[in-house]
């Protein structure tokens, strides 16, 4: 079986294709996101694949439970989606069409988690010094994990900067052990 993410990657071009000639980022993003939510819910997941519920009746009851979301477009997706089994990989699509809403929209999300509160000067810092070393915007997100004793940890797309406490006891560790 194929992973997900291959599985997901034709259906988020063609989405975030249709995103583009709308020049509609935000709204298909927002309906991606709420697809993804009805579609990840228990009662959603028991029916999908199930032999009584057909394909049509799959698509209705997903587009019902999406709500004010739903529009034509997204009403065909679905439809697409419940029609060749794909509804168990909405979760990857979204994941697809944000990197992809990213690239188009220049602009990374980054993820710090430090040991302790990150002030809002030192969230600034972080940004300018992202943005100077990627060419990019940087929405940035910050967790508190105290099992790093001290430091940080930031992700911004494939880059993961490990100034972390517990990554150089680790990397002592490791090298005290050879």
């Amino acid at each position: 079986m194929a992973e997900k993410s291959t599985l997901a990657r034709p259906y988020a071009q063609a989405i975030f294709s249709l995103a583009k000639e709308a020049n509609d980022y935000a709204g298909w993003g927002n309906a991606l996101n709420a697809l993804a939510e009805v579609a990840n819910a228990a009662p959603i997941k028991a029916i999908l694949g199930h032999p009584k519920v057909s394909n049509d009746q799959l698509a209705d009851v997903v587009m019902g439970a999406v709500g004010d979301a739903a529009n034509d477009k997204l009403g065909n997706v679905v439809r697409l989606l419940a029609e060749n089994g794909r509804l168990n990989v909405v979760t990857e699509i979204v994941a697809l069409y944000s990197k992809y809403r990213a690239d188009a929209e220049r602009r990374v999300d980054a993820t710090v988690t430090s040991a302790y509160e990150v002030t809002s000067a030192q969230q600034d810092a972080i940004k300018a010094a992202l943005k100077a070393r990627l060419g990019r915007d940087v929405a940035l997100t910050c967790h508190v994990d105290k099992s790093l004793i001290g430091g940080a940890v930031i992700r911004a797309g494939d880059l993961v900067i490990d100034g972390s406490v517990t990554s150089k006891l680790n990397k002592l560790n490791l090298a005290l052990g050879h």
